[in-house]
Formats: C-alpha cells, sequence, structure tokens
C-alpha cells in the first residue's frame, strides 16, 4: 500500500524518493523497493529490507539508486507482473 511506502521512506531521512516494483518471479510474487538516496551505505540495505519486514510484513529486496533515476510519474508501487 502506499501509505505503508511512505511510512518506510520516513523510517529512514537518507531516502528522497522511492518505488516499490512487484514482479512475478519464479512462480511467485516478489518485491523490490527502489530507494533514491546520496548514501552508499551497505548497513541502509539492511535497515530498510528491515523495514519493509516490519511495516509491510513481506519479505523484499532493496536497491539505492542515485538521485533522478526513478520516473518523475507519480507512481509509489508498480506492478509489473506478467503472468503466462
Amino acid at each position: 500500500h502506499p501509505e505503508q511506502v511512505d511510512k518506510v521512506i520516513k523510517r529512514h531521512p537518507e531516502i528522497s524518493r522511492a518505488r516499490l516494483v512487484i514482479d512475478w518471479i519464479d512462480q511467485a510474487d516478489a518485491i523490490t523497493l527502489q530507494c533514491e538516496t546520496t548514501s552508499e551505505d551497505e548497513s541502509l540495505i539492511s535497515a530498510v529490507v528491515e523495514s519493509i519486514r516490519d511495516i509491510c510484513k513481506l519479505r523484499g529486496e532493496v536497491e539505492l539508486l542515485a538521485a533522478g533515476n526513478l520516473p518523475n510519474d507519480g507512481k509509489v508501487i508498480d506492478d509489473i507482473r506478467e503472468y503466462d
């Protein structure tokens, strides 16, 4: 839910923007939170993974991106699943 993504971002002031990408990998849903940040600290990744688990009750991956890498289209959640 977009509000949950917002809660995760607010826990980590190093993150300026984020987008939750939902994909279908190996017959299961997979989520990745793409985060724009100036930090390259690996501990941020594990902290955000923990926040996702705590707030969203889901396991997911975190990808750190430089500022400006996320599209400016207003999407907070991007469902790219394709079922064959």
